[in-house]
């Protein structure tokens, strides 16, 4: 079969086309033929050698979600049978042309979209239901920001947030970026390179906060919060360091917590799924939670796709087509 690998660790020009051998799945697994896999950032950190896989999974081939075809089951698979269509969450190795996966880890594609579509679903909606709705135990009529507002997750973010009846605000870092957010259901979404978003939301407060940020955040964020408040962390991509001040934390009864999802267990992931089936996929079928998709790539230019993720110009998901 043929894969996108990554040469050494680097820039995007790292990424080659190559032939491996095509994998076999284990008797809890199934194999899927893909047709379209998402991108993600962890995919550039994997690329530039600051994120490797973890035990078991390939560590040159990225890609944490796919969706296709099923071509063959385990064993012990009972739900799937070959010619399913699904999409999945991956440790990696999706920027193949078959991949294995658990079972537990398919849902079936929603029905009327496509694969391309399907593919920005896994890693956005798994981390979104584990993080705002699991730790973060979002409620009806709280107020709610997501700042990363037009990646990926937060696009998925802001949209089932708004279809639970909660009160969603973002920020962003262009005005085109922000109407973006406002478009899929955000009261107001902060350009935070014109505005404070400390300022602008601190006169009503917050609920939960999604961060991906970090850094100087942590102190902002923190002070915004209502009593009972919970802050998630999901990344840091401006520092894993910021400033707090315990006494505000104990005085408001704050939750400060955060996850990764790449290395959770296999028996999580597949609750994740089953609960995603459950409360997120009727909302998918009923066109209440659109696909986000910014542009589909061919699968051999998969460079091309990493640096478009790399110049934060996209509003949602980058997919590979295959």
């Amino acid at each position: 079969m043929k894969a996108i690998v990554i040469s050494r660790p680097g820039a995007p020009e790292v990424l080659n086309l190559a032939e491996r051998s095509a994998p076999r799945p284990r008797p809890s697994e199934v194999l899927i033929r893909v047709q379209a896999a998402g991108v993600n950032r962890a995919d550039v950190a994997q690329r530039k050698g600051h994120y490797p896989a973890p035990e078991g999974v390939s560590p040159d081939v990225p890609g944490l979600e796919v969706a296709g075809i099923i071509q063959a089951c385990g064993a012990l698979v009972q739900r799937w049978k070959v010619g399913d269509a699904v999409c999945a969450l991956l440790a990696g190795g999706g920027y193949a042309e078959l991949v294995t996966v658990e079972a537990g880890h398919c849902l079936p594609l929603p029905t009327g979209w496509s694969f391309t579509d399907a593919a920005a679903l896994p890693e956005a909606m798994f981390t979104v239901w584990s993080n705002v709705f699991q730790r973060g135990r979002l409620q009806p009529g709280e107020r709610f920001l997501v700042h990363g507002g037009t990646s990926g997750i937060g696009m998925a973010a802001v949209q089932l947030a708004k279809a639970f009846g909660v009160r969603v605000f973002a920020t962003a870092g262009t005005d085109e970026k922000c109407r973006a957010c406002e478009n899929v259901g955000a009261e107001r979404c902060v350009n935070y390179r014109a505005e404070d978003f400390e300022t602008v939301f601190k006169e009503h407060g917050l609920d939960v906060i999604l961060d991906m940020v970090g850094g100087d955040y942590l102190a902002k964020n923190l002070r915004l919060l209502r009593p009972e408040g919970r802050l998630v962390f999901i990344n840091a991509m401006k520092g894993a360091k910021g400033e707090l001040n315990v006494f505000d934390i104990m005085s408001r009864r704050l939750t400060i917590t955060g996850s990764t999802l790449r290395s959770r267990e296999t028996a999580f992931k597949t609750m994740l799924a089953a609960e995603l089936e459950r409360h997120v996929w009727p909302l998918l079928q009923a066109g209440k939670v659109r696909a986000s998709v910014f542009k589909i790539f061919p699968f051999d230019e998969a460079a091309e796709a990493h640096r478009l993720m790399e110049s934060s110009e996209h509003i949602g998901k980058i997919v590979l087509s295959l």
